[in-house]
Parts: structure tokens; C-alpha cells; sequence
């Protein structure tokens, strides 16, 4: 029996359409990861969502900017603007290249790729692992970068987090308005810096 082979790629979703690919996606078996923040719904928002929602599930519907638990009510707002990613074998990754067009042969988004351009741009597990990891909590105290503007930081060694809430993560200290922080990226799409870590939380790792 041949082995599928799982890879995560990145989306880019156009017209603000984020939570609807989400959905597409999803109601296709594509795993997916969107960063978000969650704020919690209080008072006349949280009965207008209630409502809504409401609404959506008596008609088989739901809207993915809400998410329900118990009693709460959370909106979901992307922390990095209509980036979207998914894992997929060879096939799903087909899958999703043909959903990014509309019945019009309009495109609702691109899927990332290599510099050359020459093919879809693999994100290795890792790289994934550690970007989800600093960002599942929300943007408390994280600040977003995209891919080119890197350069403008100075180098720093490759770490890893031992203890506290971003256990685990491995990145680089670098000097960002002159504070040293954690930076994690995946290459050629995003970054995220954390907030200052102190030194004896970190660990230096081989490249």
C-alpha cells in the first residue's frame, strides 16, 4: 500500500474571505490552522451573536467567526490578515488548488510557493509546530512580520524555550526596537515575535 504523505502549505485568501475557505476547506477533510485571537461576547453582542447563531444552526449553517463554549460566546478575528494553512497530501493539494477558483475562473486565493516559483511551497512540520505554539494563545504581547522585512533585524543565536507558556519553541533572539526577542518564522511567509523571555528561560541549540 503506497504511504500518503501530509505537508502543510499556506493560503492566501482574498476579499476578507478567510472564514469561508476555513469552512470550505474543512467540510472537504482538509485540516486546517488559522491563528486567532478570541474575544469574549458580553451584553447586547453577545445576544446579537446568540441570535445569529442560532439562526445558521436551524437552517444545517454555521459562521466560523463564533465559536460556543457552554454558555460563552467568542468572535474569532485572524491574527495575520487572510493567511490561512492547511496539510494535505499530493491529492488534497490539488484539491484545494481547483477550490481557489470560483465558477468564473476567478481566483479566491493562492497557495504559497517556493522563491523560484516553480512549486508549492512545503512548510516544514517544525517550523509549523513552533508557529502554532506561540500563537494559539492570541496576540497577547506578539507582533507579526512578513518574510521580507527580516533583514532589517540584527542575527541572533537559535534558542529554545524551557519553561513558561511558549515551552518548547525554538527561534532566534533578535534585537527588534531595541528589546531582545523571540522570533519565529516559516520561511518566505510569515513571522511572529514574542514578548521579552527572560535568558534563563532559554536554552541555545545547534542550527
Amino acid at each position: 500500500m503506497e504511504e500518503i504523505t501530509l505537508h502543510w502549505y499556506a493560503l492566501k485568501v482574498f476579499y476578507n474571505k478567510v472564514f469561508e475557505i476555513e469552512d470550505l476547506l474543512d467540510a472537504m477533510g482538509i485540516e486546517t490552522y488559522l491563528a486567532v485571537d478570541k474575544m469574549l461576547l458580553k451584553g447586547a453582542a453577545h445576544l446579537i451573536a446568540r441570535r445569529h447563531i442560532a439562526t445558521l444552526k436551524a437552517q444545517g449553517k454555521r459562521d466560523t467567526r463564533y465559536m460556543e463554549e457552554g454558555a460563552l460566546i467568542f468572535q474569532r478575528t485572524p491574527l495575520v490578515s487572510s493567511l490561512l494553512f492547511f496539510r494535505a497530501d499530493e491529492g488534497g493539494l490539488r484539491a484545494v488548488e481547483s477550490a481557489m477558483k470560483d465558477a468564473n475562473d476567478n481566483a479566491k486565493g493562492f497557495i504559497f510557493k517556493t522563491a523560484d516559483w516553480k512549486q508549492y511551497a512545503i512548510i516544514p512540520d517544525r517550523q509549523m509546530a513552533t508557529f502554532r505554539l506561540v500563537t494559539a494563545k492570541g496576540s497577547e504581547g506578539l507582533e507579526f512580520f512578513s518574510s521580507d522585512s527580516l533583514t532589517r533585524f540584527k542575527e541572533g543565536r537559535k534558542v529554545r524555550v524551557k519553561e513558561g507558556p511558549f515551552k518548547g519553541a525554538e527561534g532566534y533572539i533578535k534585537r527588534i526596537r531595541r528589546d531582545r526577542r523571540l522570533l519565529v518564522s516559516i520561511e518566505g511567509i510569515v513571522a511572529v515575535a514574542t514578548a521579552y523571555i527572560p535568558p534563563e528561560l532559554l536554552e541555545t541549540v545547534p542550527e
